[in-house]
């Protein structure tokens, strides 16, 4: 066994690319796309705004975006066939599994056989920011057995979505919490998935197939199923009342017991990403009241701080966002697909950003295996 190269599970602390992407800073809660904080984003941009900030590396001159939102918008509409697909997948399956067959499906209906040519690149890239949402709303309705609602060009790309899933438009608030979701999970430098998107773009794969590879790593609950698993956790508890000895009984039981949504490899520090969605989910709630989840959460968040907040684990940005989602009534299990709907900009940005100079990825392993082993004949094994 070599002893020269150094392991790190996870490849932790390990660089694996250059970036210009995004910036972050864990023991400040600092994160910026593109040198802009993410929180002013949130809060004065939109996602069409943001998209075109990430994978061209500058705020859009106005006639750029408008043209950008207009090549979004006619993009939206999906194969008729692809929508007979849809139909067919199982209505019990979850629905990151039918975004990631759907995703593969797309590039067949929209190939983009080379990746060399960057017309065709942007073109696959429009395609898949404004078609994520279309596949994810047909498959939420067509499984609970109600037709698929077309996009509509006159909305813009949260207003869509949601108009999609119930077929009525969102009120102003509900609007803006939504797209402020989207910006907040759009980048998030080199986390499980985007590693993913990059090492399958390092092949030179198509777009299409680079990005359902994102979706793939997506789906794991270490990763974008961490929200769902919050507000189970919070559902669980039953009351903000009940926290302390909840905690109390699962730390008793388990002194390492993990409470998720608390904590994160990069962050020291609460989320900068949680902060600003919480500030924004307020005047959400202030038009229906405030769930009890939250109101449970807060109090989680209060009590956890005496106790993990000296180890440096604090709210992530996953422990309020599927409370949030939950207060405008989308389905639990699709809160990780709005997570890809929001990633693919940032997924697409490091995908173009991977394309040049490219390297494909090949990096070294530790062998701890036996090694000069013989062949025994199979007549001669015990």
């Amino acid at each position: 066994m070599s002893t020269e190269i150094e392991y790190k599970p996870g490849l932790e602390d390990v660089p694996a690319a250059k970036s210009a992407v995004s910036f972050l800073d864990g023991k400040k809660a600092v994160l910026e796309y593109r040198g802009i904080p993410v929180e002013v984003l949130a809060k004065e941009s939109s996602f069409e705004e943001v998209s075109w900030l990430l994978i061209k590396g500058d705020l859009p001159t106005q006639k750029q975006l408008a043209e950008f939102d207009h090549d979004l918008r006619q993009r939206r509409a999906i194969h008729f066939r692809l929508k007979d697909l849809i139909k067919c997948m199982p209505a019990d399956g979850h629905p990151m599994d039918a975004l990631h067959a759907s995703v593969a499906a797309l590039g067949m209906f929209y190939p983009c056989h080379t990746v060399t040519d960057p017309a065709k690149n942007w073109d696959a890239s429009c395609r898949l920011i404004a078609a994520l949402p279309t596949v994810v709303a047909a498959f939420a309705r067509t499984r609970r057995g109600e037709e698929i609602i077309d996009p509509r060009s006159d909305l813009d790309h949260a207003a869509n979505f949601y108009y999609m899933l119930f077929g009525k438009e969102p009120s102003p608030a509900t609007r803006k919490v939504l797209d402020a979701c989207l910006i907040l999970h759009a980048e998030h430098q080199m986390n499980a998935s985007t590693f993913t998107a990059r090492v399958t773009g390092s092949t030179l794969a198509s777009p299409y197939q680079t990005i359902a590879s994102a979706i793939g790593s997506l789906s794991g609950p270490l990763h974008g199923g961490a929200n769902e698993e919050a507000l189970r956790q919070f559902e669980e508890i039953g009351g903000p009342e009940k926290v302390k000895p909840w905690i109390e009984a699962k730390r008793a039981a388990d002194p390492k017991y993990k409470v998720m949504g608390l904590g994160h490899r990069v962050y020291k520090v609460k989320d900068a990403r949680a902060t600003v969605l919480q500030e924004i989910a307020e005047h959400v709630f202030a038009e229906t009241s405030r769930p009890k989840a939250y109101e449970t959460a807060l109090e989680v968040e209060r009590i956890c701080a005496g106790i993990y907040g000296p180890k440096g684990i604090y709210p992530n940005v996953d422990f309020y966002s599927g409370v949030v989602y939950q207060s405008l009534g989308i389905p639990t299990d699709v809160f990780t697909p709005i997570f890809a709907i929001a990633r693919v900009s940032g997924w697409l940005a490091h995908w173009t950003e991977q394309l040049v100079g490219n390297r494909i990825f090949r990096p070294e392993q530790i062998s701890i295996g036996k090694t000069d082993v013989k062949y025994v004949p199979l007549e001669q094994r015990a």
